[in-house]
């Protein structure tokens, strides 16, 4: 997930206007970041939550750290700033990818994306609380109570939690068509989805609390937006390395005392690319579009994409991995979008506009 607008260097008042190359910049940054849920349910065929996490930010912080010397930045030696990128990698990083892929061991990839679209919602409400210049105004407290009405619908009342996932589609198709194919060359993966089937019947309670994680997971990205406004003076570049190396190094030890990665076994072909696209692509190469995007497009522009990773994370859960949503859960996340629509207040201004014009 990008960082959020009050993290990055605001470079006007009003936005540019969206051309037909940010536009295609947009929809493929979507498909990006939405495709981390698809990559995500893939590669949890073979590996624990904290080991795929660990993967995907270290082979980031390659990359980005790649591109950094490419573009000849000055690598910081503050250690104020350092301890920043710290405390952004468990924020924006560590804690809600975690969540995420945990809550994705029991809940579709779609319905992830969507719980995970209420990100600008959290992140108001911790601007306002936490900030004394981005307050709510009444247009956008509408917007946030819209949208918390529409993760109501998507995950019930809390009484209605446990129903509700047992009605979800979880990731028993997709892993068993993957590990089908898998087994001609990798013995190992059926015995995994086994062992993943007992331990899943064993935390059926917990299983009940993973729509709650990937909330959980968008108030942590809310935290990462605000405490990242101290960023503004930093390159943005820079500031993803950081907290993607920070992270890294946060996991280890963790990783190591829960998964003990080196009893695993050897992962599929289909673990490993997936690995590779959700660290290359949905990390690397979306941070690296976003920050150019921010530069074409401007920061209220871009927000739009929270729009559409959940459509692109469900059309790809869908086409390729088998997935179903209930109606219920479409309706939610049509009516969070419309929560974001109030929020970002174009739409409001367009009607507004074609009243008057009318």
């Amino acid at each position: 997930m990008p960082l959020s607008k009050s993290t990055l260097p605001q470079t006007g008042t009003s936005a540019p206007r969206m051309d037909g190359q940010s536009w295609l910049m947009l929809i493929a940054l979507s498909i990006l970041w939405g495709g981390s849920f698809f990559f995500t349910e893939i590669a949890l065929v073979d590996l624990p939550p904290l080991t795929l996490v660990l993967c995907r930010v270290a082979i980031a912080a390659v990359i980005l750290w790649w591109v950094v010397l490419l573009r000849h930045i000055n690598i910081p030696r503050d250690p104020r700033l350092w301890l920043g990128f710290l405390v952004m990698g468990m924020l924006n990083n560590l804690v809600p990818f975690c969540l995420i892929v945990w809550g994705q061991t029991h809940i579709a990839s779609g319905l992830a994306a969507i719980l995970n679209a209420t990100t600008p919602l959290f992140t108001l409400i911790i601007a306002h609380l936490a900030t004394s210049n981005e307050k709510l105004t009444r247009r956008k407290t509408l917007g946030v109570l819209v949208g918390f009405i529409g993760v109501v619908i998507v995950i019930g009342l809390p009484g209605d939690i446990i129903s509700s996932i047992g009605n979800i589609n979880t990731r028993t198709a997709p892993t068993t068509d993957i590990a089908t194919n898998a087994a001609h060359d990798n013995t190992h993966v059926s015995s995994s989805i086994e062992a993943e089937a007992g331990a899943d019947a064993e935390a059926g309670p917990l299983a009940a609390l993973a729509p709650l994680a990937v909330l959980l997971a968008a108030i942590s990205y809310g935290c990462a937006g605000v405490f990242g406004r101290r960023f503004r003076d930093t390159p943005p570049i820079l500031t993803a390395a950081g907290q993607t190396s920070a992270s890294s190094l946060m996991l280890i030890p963790l990783c190591f005392m829960i998964d003990a990665p080196w009893n695993l076994p050897f992962p599929g072909t289909e673990t490993i690319l997936a690995v590779l696209g959700i660290a290359a692509f949905s990390t690397a190469l979306a941070y690296i579009l976003y920050f150019q995007l921010l530069k074409r497009a401007g920061a209220s522009n871009l927000l739009l994409v929270t729009f559409l990773i959940p459509v692109s994370a469900i059309l790809l859960g869908v086409g390729f991995l088998g997935e179903t949503l209930e109606s219920r859960q479409i309706f939610g996340m049509i009516v969070i979008g419309l929560g974001l629509a109030v929020i970002d207040g174009r739409l409001l201004q367009f009607t507004r506009n074609y009243s008057s014009y009318k």
